[in-house]
């Protein structure tokens, strides 16, 4: 292969200066042929609150190739962008689901609750292999452990070009697995300028404003002052860092301010449509 083209669609649409669109999906077979007829950049495999089910994420993402798809495109890069959201918090490290994941062949790993500089450098760390301490862009340093015979073949590359494409972006410009860490607390905020100075390699922030709204004592209020004036914080840093920001609750009725407040990596829930049902029930009296 000549030039192997940029394989990760959300790290496409962000290096493009677009809005990255993603969602949620469980990690069955049924999600994974859904999403990938969707319009979305990327697609996060739930692990943190559903189960973790690294066969059944290896189903899921087998299930979105399609292979008319590769033919007319001509491009070995997925429609959908796979990523998973592993279980633990960052105080757990988790490094093993993320290597698990990784050897599967997402694009990328989502980090619930990252709190400390040396949480994220943990999550950045695990994301990628090992290199001297001579080798150019060593730090984070690498703990990734050497298996990387289906995610090769799940990217539709050889071993040695997919070393030379399996590192975190935009630490390594050519990189294309990103690390996307939850600020969840307001530990996570009081230290999220020390985690952007320090840990290069962090392609994102999420904002989990659930967990941030529980500590802040309005769990599920998302329009309280208080979470908004949080969230606006995490937002702040970030735009002083020049990282993206992420929202994990957008719809129709908040996507024009998210756009406007600068969110970039923007998650939203899959429509679910049940026309023949409501019909039905409008015919027979039951709407």
């Amino acid at each position: 292969m000549s030039k192997i083209p940029r394989l990760n669609g959300i790290i496409r649409a962000l290096t493009d200066s677009r809005v990255a669109f993603c969602t949620f999906a469980p990690m069955d077979v049924q999600a994974g042929i859904t999403v990938a007829m969707s319009k979305f950049d990327g697609v996060v495999y739930e692990g943190e609150h559903n189960p973790w089910d690294i066969v059944g994420l290896r189903d899921a993402m087998q299930f979105m190739m399609d292979r008319r798809e590769i033919v007319t495109s001509g491009l070995i890069a997925p429609t959908v962008t796979p990523l998973v959201r592993v279980p633990v918090n960052g105080i757990e490290r988790g490094q093993w689901h993320a290597k698990q994941a990784l050897d599967t062949g997402v694009y990328g790993v989502i980090w619930p609750h990252i709190s400390t500089v040396e949480e994220a450098y943990n999550a950045v760390a695990a994301c990628r292999y090992p290199r001297l301490s001579s080798a150019p862009l060593y730090e984070p340093r690498g703990i990734r452990g050497d298996g990387p015979v289906r995610a090769a073949r799940y990217w539709g590359l050889n071993q040695l070009e997919y070393y030379s494409k399996a590192d975190v972006w935009p630490l390594d410009p050519n990189g294309e697995i990103l690390v996307v860490i939850q600020i969840e607390d307001t530990t996570g905020i009081h230290n999220l300028s020390d985690m952007l100075e320090n840990v290069p390699g962090i392609g994102a922030v999420l904002i989990g404003e659930g967990d941030l709204g529980q500590e802040l004592g309005f769990p599920r209020q998302y329009d309280h002052p208080a979470l908004l004036e949080a969230i606006a914080e995490i937002v702040a840093i970030c735009k002083v860092h020049d990282v993206v920001v992420g929202h994990a609750h957008a719809g129709t009725g908040n996507m024009q301010r998210l756009l406007d407040e600068g969110f970039r990596f923007i998650m939203s829930a899959p429509d679910r449509s049940y026309a023949g049902l409501e019909k039905g029930l409008e015919l027979t009296g039951r709407a």
